[in-house]
Protein backbone atom coordinates (compact mmCIF):
# COMPACT_ATOMS: atom_id res chain seq x y z
CA UNK A 1 0.00 0.00 0.00
CA UNK A 2 2.83 2.52 0.78
CA UNK A 3 4.15 1.66 -2.77
CA UNK A 4 0.73 3.11 -4.53
CA UNK A 5 0.66 5.81 -2.20
CA UNK A 6 4.89 6.56 -3.13
CA UNK A 7 3.22 6.43 -6.86
CA UNK A 8 0.42 8.57 -6.51
CA UNK A 9 2.95 11.26 -5.06
CA UNK A 10 4.67 10.76 -7.97
CA UNK A 11 1.96 11.53 -10.41
CA UNK A 12 1.24 14.27 -8.01
CA UNK A 13 4.81 15.65 -8.34
CA UNK A 14 4.46 15.50 -12.54
CA UNK A 15 0.89 17.14 -12.75
CA UNK A 16 3.01 20.15 -10.71
CA UNK A 17 5.34 19.57 -13.36
CA UNK A 18 3.40 19.70 -15.86
CA UNK A 19 2.07 23.12 -15.55
CA UNK A 20 4.82 24.80 -13.79
CA UNK A 21 6.89 23.17 -17.28
CA UNK A 22 4.16 24.88 -19.70
CA UNK A 23 4.13 28.20 -17.96
CA UNK A 24 7.70 28.79 -18.30
CA UNK A 25 7.84 27.92 -21.57
CA UNK A 26 5.55 30.56 -22.51
CA UNK A 27 7.47 32.92 -20.38
CA UNK A 28 10.53 32.19 -22.10
CA UNK A 29 8.87 32.29 -25.83
CA UNK A 30 7.27 35.35 -24.92
CA UNK A 31 3.86 34.25 -25.77
CA UNK A 32 1.90 34.58 -22.52
CA UNK A 33 -0.86 32.49 -23.48
CA UNK A 34 -2.57 29.94 -21.46
CA UNK A 35 -2.58 26.42 -22.83
CA UNK A 36 -4.06 22.82 -22.75
CA UNK A 37 -1.49 21.56 -21.32
CA UNK A 38 -1.64 23.76 -18.56
CA UNK A 39 -5.20 22.64 -17.88
CA UNK A 40 -3.93 19.17 -17.76
CA UNK A 41 -1.60 19.49 -15.30
CA UNK A 42 -4.25 21.09 -12.56
CA UNK A 43 -6.11 18.56 -13.45
CA UNK A 44 -3.34 15.38 -12.81
CA UNK A 45 -2.56 17.52 -9.41
CA UNK A 46 -6.34 17.75 -8.40
CA UNK A 47 -7.28 14.46 -8.70
CA UNK A 48 -4.03 13.03 -7.30
CA UNK A 49 -4.53 15.50 -4.51
CA UNK A 50 -7.55 14.05 -3.60
CA UNK A 51 -6.15 10.42 -3.32
CA UNK A 52 -3.55 11.91 -1.19
CA UNK A 53 -6.07 13.11 1.56
CA UNK A 54 -7.79 10.28 2.01
CA UNK A 55 -6.52 8.21 5.08
CA UNK A 56 -4.87 5.56 3.47
CA UNK A 57 -2.96 3.59 4.97
CA UNK A 58 -4.22 3.44 7.97
CA UNK A 59 -1.98 5.31 10.69
CA UNK A 60 -1.32 7.96 8.35
CA UNK A 61 -2.10 11.47 10.24
CA UNK A 62 -2.82 14.65 7.41
CA UNK A 63 -2.53 17.81 7.91
CA UNK A 64 -5.74 18.75 6.79
CA UNK A 65 -5.36 22.67 7.16
CA UNK A 66 -2.42 22.48 4.46
CA UNK A 67 -4.53 20.00 2.22
CA UNK A 68 -7.18 23.06 2.73
CA UNK A 69 -5.15 25.45 1.60
CA UNK A 70 -3.07 24.26 -1.41
CA UNK A 71 -6.92 23.14 -2.08
CA UNK A 72 -8.38 26.24 -2.58
CA UNK A 73 -4.78 27.44 -4.14
CA UNK A 74 -5.33 24.77 -6.75
CA UNK A 75 -8.77 26.25 -7.38
CA UNK A 76 -7.76 29.91 -7.75
CA UNK A 77 -5.30 28.47 -10.46
CA UNK A 78 -8.03 26.58 -12.41
CA UNK A 79 -9.98 30.05 -12.10
CA UNK A 80 -6.98 31.64 -13.27
CA UNK A 81 -6.45 29.64 -16.21
CA UNK A 82 -9.90 29.77 -17.33
CA UNK A 83 -10.53 33.04 -17.34
CA UNK A 84 -7.29 33.48 -18.93
CA UNK A 85 -8.71 31.03 -21.73
CA UNK A 86 -11.63 32.31 -22.21
CA UNK A 87 -10.11 35.72 -22.73
CA UNK A 88 -8.04 34.49 -25.17
CA UNK A 89 -10.56 32.60 -27.25
CA UNK A 90 -12.67 35.74 -27.19
CA UNK A 91 -9.95 38.30 -28.13
CA UNK A 92 -7.14 35.76 -29.75
CA UNK A 93 -4.94 37.95 -27.65
CA UNK A 94 -2.54 36.79 -24.78
CA UNK A 95 -3.60 36.71 -21.46
CA UNK A 96 -2.28 39.90 -19.40
CA UNK A 97 0.72 39.71 -18.05
CA UNK A 98 -0.23 40.32 -14.50
CA UNK A 99 -2.74 37.35 -14.78
CA UNK A 100 -0.16 35.23 -16.02
CA UNK A 101 2.41 35.81 -13.53
CA UNK A 102 -0.25 35.15 -10.65
CA UNK A 103 -0.62 32.17 -12.84
CA UNK A 104 3.30 31.54 -12.44
CA UNK A 105 3.23 32.32 -8.91
CA UNK A 106 0.12 29.88 -7.48
CA UNK A 107 2.12 26.32 -8.35
CA UNK A 108 5.37 27.44 -6.69
CA UNK A 109 3.09 28.97 -3.42
CA UNK A 110 1.49 25.06 -3.14
CA UNK A 111 4.95 23.58 -3.93
CA UNK A 112 6.61 25.79 -1.49
CA UNK A 113 3.76 24.99 1.56
CA UNK A 114 4.15 20.68 1.04
CA UNK A 115 7.61 21.26 1.39
CA UNK A 116 7.81 23.66 3.91
CA UNK A 117 5.32 22.81 5.92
Amino acid sequence: MEILRSVVIFVHLIGFAVTFGALVSQAVSREFRFTRVMEWGVVISFVTGLALAAPWPEGIELNYPKIIIKLVILLVLGGVLGMGNARQRRTGEPVPRGLFWVACALPLIAAGLAVIW
